[in-house]
C-alpha cells in the first residue's frame, strides 16, 4: 500500500472505533482487518500503529482542536497528529490528503482552513513540546482522565508525571514459557529459529520478552504450545499464588484462562484446578488454550443466575485466585482507548463488584488455604482499599506479606515492590501495572 493507502485506512480504522465507544478497540480492529484480507501484515501493523498513535494522544488531540474550535472527526485527527505529533508542515499534511482510489479525499475548504488555524495557533505559543501546551490543564497535559488523577497521586505521589509518561509508551511483548513443555531457554531458542530474539525477564523465571509487538501467534513456538502471550506482571501473580502440585485451585475470573494455564504449569497437571466465568465465550477461548498448552487437570465452570456451585464447595480448595474486573488502569500501555471509554461510572459499578467476588473468594478457601486478590489496576480504590474492607469484614483472614510469599513460592532475589503487597508499574518495573495481595485463612 502507498503511503496515502496506508492514511486512509487508518481513518477508516478510527471512524469505525468512533461508531463503538463501549467496545474494546483490540475487538473492533480485529473485525477491521478480518473483513479487509487484502492487506498485508507489512501495512496492517503500520495502519495500526497510525491509529493507536491518534488514540493514545486523543485527550490532548481533542484539546488542541477545541481551541480552534473544530470537531475532532477521523480526518481532522489524522491531520492534526501529523501537524503537531509529526512535525508535518501544513503543505506536508495536504499533500497527505491527494484523493483518487485508496487515499483518502483532500481536505475540503473548511478543513484546511482548521488546520492552518490550529498550525498558528501552535507557532504564536511559547513553550510547546511536541503536544503539550503550557495552557493544557493538569488532567490534558499528563494525558489522564481527571478521575483517575487523586488515586494515582496516592499512589505514585511525586512520580505522578513519570507514570503517567511511561504509559503513554508502546509495551513490549511478554511471554510464558510453557514449563509443561519446555524450558525457557528452549523457548528462547525455538523463537530465535524463527527470526524472534527473545531476553529473559527480570523477575518472572518463567518470561521472555521481546522489545515490540512481533507475530508471535504464527511461529511454531506458539502454535505448538511451548509458549503463551503474557505480561511478567500477570506471571508474577500466578507465581505468587503458589499453586502446587496435589492441591486444589481455583482460577474465579478466569476469563480466557492466561492465569488458568499458568497455575496448571505450575501444577505440574498434578491435582485439580477449576477455571471459572461468567463469560461462555471466554471459558470457549480457555478451553483451545488449555488443550493447546497440553493441561489436563483443569476443569471449568460457567457461572448463571442463582448458581450454587460456590456455595456448594465452601471451605474445599487449597488456593483461590481472583483476578477481579477491574478499570484495567495499568494496561494503558497496551490498551489506550481504554483511557478514554472508561470513566468514574464504571468504577464504582466495579469496586461493588469486586467486594462481592472477594466474600464469595473467602468462602471457598479451606481453613490453612490462601486467597489471592488481583487486579491491572493502580488505583487504591480497587486494590488496597478493597482488602482493607474484605478484612474488616472477614477477621479469619490475614496478609500473608510479599517478601514471605516471595521467598515460600521459591522466587530468587529480592521482590519488586516494598510493603506487604505486590504494585508493579510501567516505570518501574517495566510491566503492566498489577496489585496483587496474599492473604491466609486462619486454620
Amino acid at each position: 500500500m502507498t503511503p496515502a493507502g496506508r492514511l486512509a485506512a487508518a481513518i477508516d480504522l478510527l471512524a469505525a472505533l468512533d461508531a463503538q465507544p463501549r467496545r474494546p478497540a483490540d475487538a473492533i480492529a480485529n473485525d477491521f482487518f478480518r473483513s479487509r484480507r487484502y492487506i498485508g501484515g507489512g501495512d496492517r501493523r503500520a495502519i495500526a500503529d497510525r491509529a493507536w498513535g491518534v488514540v493514545r494522544q486523543r485527550m490532548r488531540l481533542d484539546w488542541w482542536l477545541a481551541q480552534v474550535q473544530c470537531r475532532p472527526s477521523p480526518r481532522m485527527l489524522a491531520a492534526a497528529e501529523l501537524l503537531l505529533a509529526e512535525g508535518l508542515e501544513v503543505a506536508a499534511v495536504l499533500r497527505a490528503f491527494p484523493g483518487g482510489q485508496y487515499a483518502p479525499e483532500p481536505l475540503n475548504v473548511l478543513e484546511e482552513r482548521l488546520l492552518r488555524a490550529l498550525a498558528a495557533y501552535r507557532a504564536e505559543a511559547e513553550g510547546v513540546a511536541g503536544l503539550v501546551h503550557p495552557g493544557m490543564p493538569e488532567e490534558v497535559r499528563l494525558n489522564l482522565p481527571d478521575w483517575v488523577i487523586p488515586g494515582f497521586r496516592a499512589r505514585f505521589g511525586s512520580r505522578l508525571a513519570e507514570e503517567a509518561a511511561a504509559m503513554e509508551q508502546p509495551a513490549p511483548l511478554d511471554l510464558r514459557a510453557n514449563l509443561l513443555k519446555t524450558s525457557r531457554e528452549a523457548a528462547a531458542a525455538a523463537l530465535a529459529a524463527e527470526g524472534l530474539e527473545t531476553e529473559p525477564t527480570r523477575w518472572s523465571p518463567w518470561g521472555l520478552r521481546l522489545p515490540s509487538r512481533k507475530p508471535v501467534t504464527a511461529t511454531a513456538a506458539f502454535t505448538e504450545g511451548l509458549v503463551e502471550v503474557q505480561d511478567e506482571g500477570s506471571q508474577l501473580i500466578a507465581l505468587l499464588t503458589d499453586a502446587r502440585p496435589g492441591l486444589r485451585v481455583v482460577d474465579l475470573c478466569a476469563g480466557a484462562g492466561g492465569k488458568t494455564l499458568a497455575l496448571a504449569a505450575s501444577m505440574k497437571n498434578k491435582g485439580r484446578i477449576t477455571a471459572c466465568d461468567v463469560s461462555a465465550p471466554r471459558l470457549e477461548g480457555a478451553v483451545r488454550r488449555l488443550r493447546r498448552a497440553g493441561v489436563d487437570n483443569a476443569e471449568r465452570h460457567l457461572f448463571t443466575p442463582g448458581d450454587r456451585w460456590a456455595r456448594r464447595r465452601a471451605g474445599q480448595f487449597d488456593r483461590v485466585l481472583v483476578d477481579a474486573p477491574c478499570t484495567g488502569t495499568g494496561t494503558w500501555r497496551r490498551n489506550p482507548d481504554a483511557r478514554i471509554r472508561t470513566g468514574s461510572n464504571d468504577l464504582r459499578e466495579l469496586t461493588v463488584k469486586q467486594g462481592e467476588i472477594l466474600d464469595t473468594a473467602g468462602e471457598l478457601v479451606r481453613p490453612g488455604g490462601r486467597l489471592v486478590y488481583a487486579t491491572c489496576s493502580l488505583l487504591p480504590e480497587e486494590d488496597e482499599d478493597q482488602i482493607a474492607a474484605f478484612l474488616g469484614r472477614h477477621p479469619d483472614y490475614a496478609v500473608l506479606p510479599l517478601a514471605e510469599a516471595w521467598q515460600a513460592a521459591g522466587l530468587s532475589g529480592a521482590p519488586p515492590a516494598e510493603g506487604p503487597y505486590l504494585v508493579t508499574s510501567p516505570a518501574r518495573h517495566g510491566t503492566d501495572g498489577f496489585f496483587a495481595a496474599i492473604l491466609q485463612r486462619r486454620s
